[in-house]
This record gives C-alpha cells, structure tokens and sequence, in this order.
C-alpha cells in the first residue's frame, strides 16, 4: 500500500507541475492574450476586465458560478475540494505552434476570448486505488464569446498534434468522440512529458449557454484508461443547467 500511494502522490505533484504550475509564467487572474493579471480575494477569481459587467454581458457572474459548481456531498464515491484562484484563468501563454494555441490555453483553464469570470474544483476518489487526478473549471463568457472558444477548440484539434508550452513537451493530440453534450461539446486527449514522466490527459469541454466547462484527467498508472468519470460530468452539467434554469 505505501508504494501505491507513493505512485499515486508522483502523479499528482506531476500533473500540477505539467499544468497549474506552468502557469506560472503567465502571471495570475482570469485573463487572455495580453491581459494583466487580476487581483483574487482568497479562492475567488476576479473578473478579467473590472469595467466589463458581467451580468450586462450575458455572462453568468462570479457568485452564480459559485454556486453551479459541485461541492462536497454531491458526487458520490468523489471528495469535492474548491481549486485556489492560483490555479486558475491565468494569462495566455505563447504555444509552438500557434495552431495549438487553443488546446495549450485550455490545459489552464483560460481561452481567447478570455472568460468574465470563473471557478474550479478538483476531486479525489475516495476509492484509495483510483489514481486519477480530476478537475473542472465553470468560465463564464459573454455573449457568442463561449462558442468562439468551442469553435477554437475544434479547429485547433484538427490541426495540432504536438507543441511546446510554458518550457513542456506535449505530444499525442487526438480528437476522440463527441460526448454530444450541452449545447455543443467537444473531447481529445493528448500526453504531457516533464522530467521523463508522461502524463496522459483527457479532456471534455462543453458549453451551456455562455458558460464553458472544461473537465480533465490525468494519470500516469493507467494511461490507456484515462477518462473524465462520467458521475463528475453527469453531476455538474445537472447543477448549472438548474441555475441557468433559475436565473432565466
């Protein structure tokens, strides 16, 4: 047991320095190409542009993504832990080539356009031999910005198969099947190389209405299987389209 939990503890100190503290290079706060950082308060994540209203926008504002997102209790067999702004919405960063530049940006969970605003949780399963690593960020768009950044995606998809980002080796991009969900999704997977360890990542981005949501999972112990838990999808997507539902 102590050294599957010590495999399980590299696959989640990999993934975090493959993804969250890559960004490290792009500063902080929600924001896109060019954007200056924005100032967080505690786990909250500002809006990218002070002078841009949400609500004015068609975007869903920061505490109703907060309260879309999946908290403790809502998943079974998942703890729920809220992800710091940190991690979060940072600056776009220069990928190589540019053609993957959609794909490299969402791996931080930020886009061009970049998102009003934005939270994120990420899941532990409490089933001590699952080492998958899951997490999922609700970015809230403004009008016909969510379906530029769903459009990105796609092409981008299409035409990208490997690229450098933040100083990492990315290989593998691969379309996989439409999970047809929302208003319109889009899923592929690619593997993340630092320090001789691969890291094979799947994706699932949908959009409801002007928001994205953008699922990942990483594993390094059983990377063929590697998928997003379709209970975490099923369970989020169930939540925000009943605010969505409410706010209307």
């Amino acid at each position: 047991m102590k050294s599957r939990v010590s495999r399980i503890a590299v696959t989640v100190s990999v993934a975090a320095a493959l993804g969250l503290t890559a960004a490290c290079g792009g500063g902080g706060g929600v924001g896109g190409k060019g954007a200056k950082p924005s100032k967080a308060k505690g786990s909250e994540t500002a809006p990218a542009d002070p002078k841009a209203s949400p609500a004015d926008s068609g975007a869903l504002t920061r505490a109703e993504l907060e309260k879309a997102a999946l908290a403790s209790g809502d998943v079974k067999d998942y703890q729920v832990k809220k992800m710091p702004a940190s991690d979060i919405g940072l600056d776009s960063v220069p990928a190589d080539p540019a053609a993957c530049q959609p794909i490299a940006d969402m791996f931080l969970f930020t886009s061009d356009p970049a998102a009003r605003a934005a939270t994120g949780r990420s899941f532990a399963a409490k089933d001590d031999l699952d080492a998958s690593v899951t997490s999922l960020a609700l970015l809230a768009y403004g009008s016909g910005e969510a379906e530029k950044v769903l459009d990105g995606l796609r092409t981008s998809t299409g035409k990208c198969t490997k690229y450098e980002h933040t100083g990492y080796q990315y290989s593998g991009v691969k379309v996989l099947k439409d999970p047809d969900l929302g208003d319109e999704s889009v899923a592929y997977r690619l593997l993340g190389s630092i320090e001789g360890a691969s890291v094979p990542t799947t994706f699932t981005v949908v959009r409801v209405g002007t928001t994205v949501v953008t699922f990942t999972a990483m594993n390094m112990l059983d990377g063929d299987k590697v998928k997003v838990p379709s209970a975490i999808v099923d369970a989020q997507l169930k939540k925000l389209k009943k605010l969505k539902k409410a706010t209307a």
